[in-house]
């Protein structure tokens, strides 16, 4: 009997020893690192039995067979809890460290991305406009339609491919949905094409303070429409609008009729397809598979029928001969320009898409505002727009109404 003692003093040791460096081993395991990651207060019930099973039921069948074993289970358990004490003390600050760090890092992942998506999403805009003017009036293009429907083409091409490489998502071209999209896709078309003809006769400067007309009709249309009331500043910078397009057209050095002419019809259309826009899209989502209708799947729908419609409107304005006679069309450089106008065009759906998921509505619409400033500077100074200081005046008196109307929208919708 007095052995007893000392042999279950030899026994605790050697177990000690023995399971103490795996408690140390498995404990080690448990660190923040890879899959092994979890919930400290798991810890203390889950390591015994995590690094028990692959060696028997040891705390099954033969833990209460003994008090020897008992007395052991009773020392592990402690020593356990300590052990886990401790690796909470310093896994608490190892978390710590790391949730600081992953917060940090995430933080700067965030910006960096919103400011990478407005920046893109403001040069492919800005680009979009300018490598279009050039074309138009430096190279004096004189087919808008198939311009159109070069750059309506590209779009179509690379959002194909990258649908069968499966890095977008689309929904499938139906007969129905096609039906209950044709009618936006003719204002879409129209919408285009009365851009491309305006901006031939316009300076970029005064396109992108007549295009503030399009949210005044936007707005009478949606009071009209869906009897959305609009507050005081709303209207006090609408107001503005056409004052500052009024008084840039009478001081507008380059001015042209036909071209202020096609910029009103694009001012409509614009108008129209925006209001028409929201209805179609309630009801294009109901004939769809999926009940959805992402952006990419406007952008294939848009720009796959208008390719047929515009066609057919190079044959009724008889460019097809022009397009035969063009020595433009031997020169790589045009190709180049023209090619790069159509990725610039998908360039802009995708950048705006990026930039609204980054940021919101909000922040997207106050950018494309303050966009139309630079935008309008660098069409005076690369196409040497002859101007006065009345014109310019007019022109940054326009600019300024717009990002006011943009601050008007934003303090509507906090409000409501």
């Amino acid at each position: 009997m007095p052995l007893l003692p000392s042999i279950r003093d030899h026994t605790e040791s050697w177990i000690f020893f023995l399971f103490g460096r795996t408690l140390s081993i498995g404990a080690s395991l448990d660190s923040p690192d890879g899959h092994f990651e979890r919930n400290h207060t798991e810890n203390s019930s889950m390591v015994s039995l995590k690094f028990h099973e692959p060696n028997g039921v040891l705390d099954q069948g033969h833990q209460a067979s003994s008090p020897v074993r008992r007395d052991v289970n009773r020392s592990l358990s402690g020593v356990k809890f300590l052990e886990n004490d401790d690796l909470d003390l310093e896994d608490g600050k190892l978390e710590k460290d790391r949730n600081k760090t992953v917060r940090s890092n995430k933080a700067v992942k965030i910006q960096n991305q919103a400011l990478l998506s407005g920046l893109a999403y403001c040069l492919s805009s800005c680009s979009m406009i300018l490598v279009n003017k050039f074309v138009l009036s430096g190279y004096d293009f004189n087919a808008g339609i198939s311009l159109m429907l070069y750059q309506n083409f590209i779009s179509v091409v690379i959002v194909s491919i990258l649908s069968s490489m499966g890095l977008i998502s689309r929904e499938p071209l139906t007969w129905r949905l096609i039906k209950v999209w044709l009618p936006v896709n003719v204002i879409f078309v129209g919408m285009l094409l009365t851009s491309m003809f305006s901006l031939k006769y316009i300076n970029v400067a005064m396109v992108t303070v007549l295009k503030n007309v399009t949210n005044v009709i936007t707005a009478v249309g949606e009071m009209y429409l869906f009897k959305k009331h609009h507050d005081s500043r709303v209207w006090a910078a609408l107001f503005l609008m056409i004052v500052s397009a009024v008084s840039g057209g009478i001081t507008d050095l380059s001015f042209h009729a036909i071209g202020y002419s096609w910029q009103i019809v694009n001012c409509f259309l614009t108008a129209s397809y925006s209001l028409t826009l929201r209805r179609v899209m309630d009801t294009a989502k109901q004939v769809t598979k999926s009940g959805n209708l992402n952006e990419f799947s406007m952008v294939l729908l848009n720009n796959t029928l208008s390719l047929p419609l515009g066609i057919l409107l190079i044959f009724v304005f008889n460019e097809v001969d022009y397009l035969y006679t063009t020595p433009l069309l031997r020169r790589p450089d045009f190709w180049l320009v023209m090619t790069l106008s159509g990725f610039l065009g998908l360039a802009i759906s995708f950048t705006s898409m990026w930039f609204l998921h980054q940021t919101g509505a909000t922040t997207y619409s106050l950018v494309g505002s303050l966009n139309k400033i630079p935008l309008s500077v660098a069409g005076i100074v690369l196409f040497k727009v002859p101007t006065s200081l009345e014109n310019s005046a007019s022109i940054f008196f326009g600019l300024l109404a717009g990002v006011f109307f943009a601050r008007a929208k934003m303090r509507e919708k906090t409000q409501s």
